[in-house]
């Protein structure tokens, strides 16, 4: 079983599975070769497939960089990491967990193949070298989210569960049968698993931290004017636009004034991802706007959320979360955005039903309502950057979680589609999707011709 944990977690943009992932995967390689590090001269990573057509764009060969150097995706601090990247840059020397230098020149020493390896659409091979041979070498899979694989880790998968928690599901119906069975609300079981990962008190100040970097992100992202770096000119449009809704809070005129507000926050989270900013991955970085914006909506319009709220909301679309990683998948790379976007939405509409006193078939039916409609979503970022569409996706994906939970909340009928069955229809659409439209920016929006071309 997964933790709420595994699939909230704190990081930085642009990208959980291009940048998170990638970062992680190289500080793992350094630690787990510590005792052999200073044997090592030189050190060799290559990027394959999605992690090659788009990782300049999702800052892939930064991210190795400093996880070669020691960095992690959740305590790096961006003005450090801006220094070492310049000192690399000058200086052609890596500091291997920050106190090894070696020789390490990023345009010959990070190799971009346009093929992919087997298991997996986002693979990386890290290899470190002594005097005069090959000391270690590893290859790793990023499966989004921030997840990463080591080969031997995907051939032969852990058959048994690392925790044994007291209500186990491996599907929607086994979940909603072990409520039932058990008389619980899916908010409350998920929480009860959850104290098999850790305390709770442990589980209290982990929800507290992450409220406090959705607000921080938000208030970086709601003043903080200027144009994303990469190469399109993409204005910052959030600062601009909370200000007009200061000087014209037409709520109370406006019915749907409110939608204003969701597309703002929204707005903020996506342009601090896109500038490599602190954000929650929930699930992925290219979708953490998604739920704040949600979770702001309830906050600001519904009623102030508290401690109990916020957890139960986490729970229950942690829970969503947990089926779609386990059984289909949360990368963009390998199913196209509606892993991305249309299981955060998924998420969001089951975690705002739950907070709204709806049941746990309610629940369920949200989140499939909020996929159904997400079905088929291309992932096919301009210029490999998580900008356009990807920052007016995540306004849409948060509209599309109110609307479908508001749906279910009003629903007196069975759905005729489970959401197990709308899971596994998305994995099959991301599988038969051609592979120009899942994040190698060769198909759909991304090969629109631009001028000045995209660095």
């Amino acid at each position: 079983m997964l933790s709420i944990f595994d699939i909230y977690k704190i990081g930085i943009g642009p990208s959980s599975s291009h940048t998170s992932g990638p970062m992680l995967a190289a500080y793992l390689f350094t630690t787990v070769n510590q005792d052999r590090i200073e044997d090592i001269t030189s050190i060799k990573v290559e990027l394959f497939g999605s992690l090659s057509l788009t990782g300049k764009g999702h800052h892939t060969d930064r991210a190795v960089m400093l996880g070669l150097a020691g960095f992690k995706p959740d305590t790096v601090k961006s003005h450090s990491a801006n220094l070492l990247l310049k000192e690399i840059a000058g200086s052609n020397r890596l500091p291997v967990l920050g106190k090894h230098p070696i020789q390490f020149t990023p345009s010959q020493d990070i190799e971009f193949h346009r093929t992919s390896l087997p298991l997996h659409e986002n693979g990386l091979r890290i290899t470190a070298y002594d005097q005069h041979n090959i000391l270690c070498t590893e290859t790793y899979y990023s499966t989004g989210g921030g997840f990463i694989s080591t080969e031997k880790e995907l051939l032969n998968p852990i058959k048994k569960p690392k925790f044994s928690v007291p209500f186990p599901f491996n599907s929607a119906e086994e979940l909603l049968y072990q409520a039932e069975q058990n008389g619980l609300s899916i908010g409350t079981l998920i929480l009860k698993n959850e104290l098999c990962f850790c305390g709770e008190q442990q589980l209290n100040d982990t929800t507290d931290k992450i409220w406090r970097v959705i607000n921080k992100c938000i208030e970086r992202g709601l003043k903080t004017e200027g144009i994303l770096e990469g190469g399109l000119k993409v204005t910052r449009r959030a600062p601009a636009l909370f200000k007009t809704l200061q000087a014209n809070n037409d709520i109370d005129t406006d019915p749907m004034g409110i939608l204003d507000w969701v597309n703002l926050y929204a707005f903020a989270v996506s342009e601090e991802n896109a500038s490599g900013g602190q954000v929650v991955t929930s699930p992925t970085n290219g979708a953490a706007g998604v739920i704040p914006s949600v979770l702001m909506y309830y906050n600001k319009y519904i009623r102030a959320i508290d401690n109990t709220q916020l957890k139960d909301f986490l729970a229950v679309s942690a829970a969503i979360g947990m089926l779609y990683k386990s059984n289909a998948s949360i990368s963009g790379a390998e199913v196209g955005c509606q892993g991305e976007i249309g299981v955060s939405s998924s998420m969001a509409a089951a975690g705002l039903t739950a907070i709204r006193g709806g049941s746990n078939e309610q629940i369920c039916i949200a989140a499939e309502i909020a996929m159904e409609h997400s079905l088929g979503m291309t992932c096919d970022p301009i210029g490999g950057l998580v900008q356009v569409p990807c920052i007016e996706r995540n306004a849409m994906g948060a509209m599309k979680a109110i609307n479908a939970s508001r749906m279910a909340l009003k629903r007196n009928s069975k759905s005729l589609i489970s959401l197990d069955k709308v899971i596994a229809t998305m994995y099959q659409t991301g599988k038969d999707m051609n592979k120009k439209y899942r994040e190698t920016s060769q198909g759909g929006l991304a090969v629109i011709h631009l001028s000045p071309p995209c660095e």
